[in-house]
Formats: C-alpha cells, structure tokens, sequence
C-alpha cells in the first residue's frame, strides 16, 4: 500500500465489492481483456493515420514494461508524466501500470512551478516528457527539475532524447508482470489546485476501474465507438469520463489529435468517421462557429461531451442543429463524483443541467455555510462520497482537515441546487478559484507568485465574466512604486514558471482593497467592481 494516502474505511470498501462497484479488476487490464477478445481490430489511431491494432498495442505496453524494469522502474515507484496527444502516452501509461509502477499525469501546459511541486510531493523518481512540444524545450524543464528534485533519477524522453533516455529504447522480451492489489493507488492525478499548489489526487484500480466502466455504460460506448482525444490525455475528462480508457475497453477505437481545433479535429473526425469526444465549452464554441466554414464531413459524430466547465443554455441548445450530434453535459472532478446528462434526457435538462450523479452509490449533500443540509431545490455547496470519490488527497493531511467532513464528504466548493429528476444546476464556485475554460486557477498560488515581483506591494485575483471562457483572471494590484503593466508581468511570471494559462487577462491598479468586517479582503467587491467596470466598456458578459 502506497504511505501517505487514505483509504476507504474497511465497512465501504467491503460495501462495494459485495455489491459489484469493484471488481478486483487491475486498471491494465482494461486492455489486456480487450487485446484477448478482439486482437486484430484497431485500438489506436494518430494524427498522421499510424494505426495500431489491440494486439499490437498490448504486446508494445508489455515489452516497454519490461524495459522499464529493466531500468529500475515499479515496485510504486512515481514516476512524473507530461506527454502530448501522442501513442508514447497510451504505451508508456500502460507499461508502468504493468512494470508496478504509478503514472503521476500532468498536462503538457504545466512549467517548473508547478511540475517540481508535483515531482516534490509525489517523491517521484522519473519524468517522461516530449522533447519538443508547442514550441517548448521539454528537455530544458527536465535539467531544472533534477536539480531541485534530486530524487528525480530519469528523464525518458519522447524524441530526441540528448543526455536522457529514449522512450523508444526502453524495450526488452516480456517477463513476468506484477499483478497488483486491486485496492490499491494505480494512478495519481493532479487537482485544480484550489489553495496553493495543485494537490495529487490517489485513483485506485478498483475505483478507476469503476469510474470507467460506469461512464461507459451510460455514454454508450461499444465495439463501433470511434472517440477523438483533442484534451490532453491526462486530462481526466479525456483519459476515463468514459475517454481513452472507456473507448479501449469497450472495444472501440481511439483517435488522437494533436489539438482541439477545428483545423485539426474536424480533418480527423471525416477521415476516422469518429463517433463521440469531449470538449470543454470554449472548444464546443469555436466549433458551433467554425462550422460556417470548415467544409469537413462530421455526419459520423454522435455524441459531444461538454464539460470542465458550465456550458450556457443558449450555446448548448446550438450543438445539436449546428453539429447533427447529441449533445451530453458533464460535470465532475478528477477527485471522483461524475455527473452527466443521460442520452434520452428531454433537450430542457440536456440544456439546462450538468446532469445527474453517475452511480447509485453516489452519496450527495447540499449545504449552507454551516454544514446544514439546504432545502430542497435552493443553493449550495457540493459535497460527496461514493465508491470513485477520494477520501484524501495524497500527503495532504493538513488540507484534507478543510476538504473532508469528519464522516468523509468531501467537499467540492461547487455551488449548485439539485432538481426534483436529481439533476445539478452549476451556479458558481465557493472556494476562491477561477474556472477559466476548464482549467482551474488557484488565486491563492497565483497572488503569491505575483507578490515576488518588486513592484507589487498586495494583490488580488479575483474571475471576471466572459461569454466564452466563463471566467478570465482579473489581477487587483496595489503597486510599490511603479506598478508593472500585464505585458512586464505575465513576463514576469513566465520566468518563474507559471503555466501560461494562468497568466492574468486583465490587470487593474487600486490604492487599497475593499475589506471585510473581520479585515479580509473582499472580493466579492472587487468581482463587482470588475463587473461594473465591464458593462461601463459596453463587454458585458462577452
């Protein structure tokens, strides 16, 4: 068992084997059970049409998984991955599930703040990365990352590997494979980072076995499923909401694109004749409005999922006439609880709704301030626990104190009211985090970055609304001296590492912030004030 994670109290777990949410079933299976059933039908597609069938697929995670033990790597060893849409993912996520050791999965936008936090707290011992991507020396990254993580032993390298490892190198006979506990961590995501720095969060075999079976079933997916991965893989939405992993053991077929373009993901869609994918809604708006002039064929699509953040009614209501798909909302969290629209939902809940908790066993709590249960239909915040929701982020136990109830809900920080048919109404957030087109942005890490710079004496971060990211980041500075502009300190923060998603959109200056009666400062005020000053500029809400 893996030190510094919580595990299910015995009488749940037992609870939910006896009633068939886990199966005792390894996460790599998933492919192995497809490779044995259909082993000439293709399981995986590129961009540049490279097709591998489930034969093929399985025999490269078991030959890469035996180099990796001849490396060293398994035995719960963490190892750091920031791949792209890319097969090295597919092959190398398996083979360290197969060698024992636990893919910690980071996005391909995250820079040294954020991977040398991760790299620290998982005490990782290896870190796969692309050479280059997005153009963006991967290679670099990695030298600073074994300087401050001196547990960090290897680099295995996607490309071009210089003084590193190739991961096309890391291949030797099959042998032998561990078969792990199935209750035990598999894999470690990474939070939205709501308080400081992203948080790690423990999936089981058993409880991510399940979170991709169940969202199979309900989305549908079967042997004549073609899904296009245009999120990261890593991303959690793309990887098991049902994604890749649904796809693959459902028996269908995996395409991945490089971007979620419509440059990109409409050529792929025509060619592959896909049948359902996941965008998050500044995506599902680009392609309402790229269909006017991109002339691909996307007859085949089926299904849109739209999630990571609250698609609009009036958008949603679009995708259907304007694409020829089903539209299915999504609302859910790497930490577990799923909801979704379901297929044969009227197009007033498909529209108007983030759907309805995925599993019977989801446990759901709406409460105020206070930990009191609302009443029915009014507002409040999200809390949950079932068989696929954590009960503590990996050595976090400081922080797992605020985000857990002492009978284990862990609390969301969504605000939301929940219909008499048990669909969620998203309506806001109440942990102090903007939702910028489904990525997550700690206030909290972001004002302490821009609190190094000299010309900084307090700031705020506060989300300011936008039609078609939801919300932009809006930094309040009160300067020291002369304050610097949004081009000198999205620069400035580069330099120190931050992803390049959280660099602030708008940045105001203030003498002093509005505070609270205890002192606090107030940014439901300074959110007001962003609001007023957007009407005033004739934006609004765009």
């Amino acid at each position: 068992m893996l030190d510094g994670w919580v595990p299910w109290p015995d009488p749940l777990a037992e609870k939910y084997r006896a009633e068939g949410y886990w199966e005792g079933r390894p996460l790599d299976g998933l492919l192995r059970e497809s490779a044995e059933r259909h082993p000439t039908r293709t399981a995986l597609v590129d961009a540049d049409g490279a097709r591998w069938t489930y034969a093929e697929l399985d025999l490269r995670a078991d030959r890469m998984a035996a180099g990796l033990q001849r490396l060293g790597i398994g035995g719960g060893d963490r190892v750091v991955v920031q791949l792209p849409n890319t097969d090295a993912f597919v092959v190398l996520f398996f083979a360290l599930l197969r060698a024992g050791a636990i893919p910690v999965l980071t996005l391909p936008a995250h820079r040294e703040s954020e991977i040398v936090h991760v790299a620290e707290t998982a005490g990782a011992t290896a870190y796969a990365i692309p050479d280059l991507h997005d153009n963006f020396d991967h290679r670099t990254l990695a030298r600073a990352l074994r300087k401050a993580v001196p547990c960090i032993e290897q680099v295995l390298v996607a490309g071009d590997a210089a003084e590193f490892t190739a991961l096309a190198d890391i291949d030797a006979d099959p042998v032998p494979l561990p078969v792990p506990d199935p209750g035990d961590v598999a894999v470690l995501l990474l939070s939205g980072g709501t308080t400081g720095k992203p948080k790690l969060i423990p999936r089981t075999h058993d409880d991510y076995t399940y979170n991709v079976r169940a969202s199979a079933e309900v989305c549908g997916f079967d042997r004549d499923t073609v899904y296009l991965v245009v999120l990261p893989t890593a991303h959690n939405f793309a990887l098991a909401c049902p994604g890749l992993l649904g796809t693959l053991m459902a028996g269908g077929t995996v395409v991945l694109s490089p971007t979620p373009s419509p440059e990109d993901a409409f050529g792929l869609i025509e060619r592959e004749k896909v049948t359902a994918t996941a965008v998050v809604p500044p995506i599902a708006l680009l392609w309402l409005d790229a269909v006017e002039w991109e002339e691909a064929d996307l007859t085949s699509l089926a299904l849109l999922q739209v999630g990571g953040s609250k698609l609009g009614a009036e958008p949603a209501a679009r995708v259907e006439p304007a694409l020829g798909c089903t539209l299915q909302q999504v609302f859910g969290m790497a930490e577990g609880l799923l909801n979704y629209t379901r297929l044969d939902d009227p197009p007033e809940l498909v529209n108007g709704t983030q759907g309805r908790p995925l599993s019977p066993a989801d446990e759901i709590r709406v409460v105020d301030e206070d930990d009191r249960d609302v009443p029915p239909g009014e507002s409040g915040e999200l809390l949950t626990r079932g068989p696929y929701t954590l009960r503590g982020y990996y050595r976090a136990a400081e922080h797992n104190s605020r985000a857990f109830t002492a009978d284990g809900y862990y609390r969301t920080g969504d605000l939301v009211r929940i219909l008499p048919s048990g669909h969620l109404v998203v309506e806001g957030r109440a942990k102090d985090q903007i939702n910028r087109g489904g990525d997550k942005i700690s206030a909290e890490e972001l004002e302490n970055h821009i609190l190094a710079h000299p010309g900084v004496h307090d700031a705020a971060v506060v989300g300011m609304p936008d039609a078609t990211m939801g919300e932009r980041t809006c930094v309040y500075l009160v300067p020291r001296g002369q304050a610097p502009g949004q081009r000198e300190l999205a620069a400035f923060l580069t330099e120190r590492g931050v992803a390049g998603y959280k660099l602030p959109d708008r940045v105001e200056i203030i003498e002093a912030f509005p505070r609270t009666s205890v002192g606090k400062i107030d940014k439901k005020a300074l959110g007001r004030l962003i609001a007023e000053s957007l009407r005033t500029e004739g934006i609004g809400d765009n």
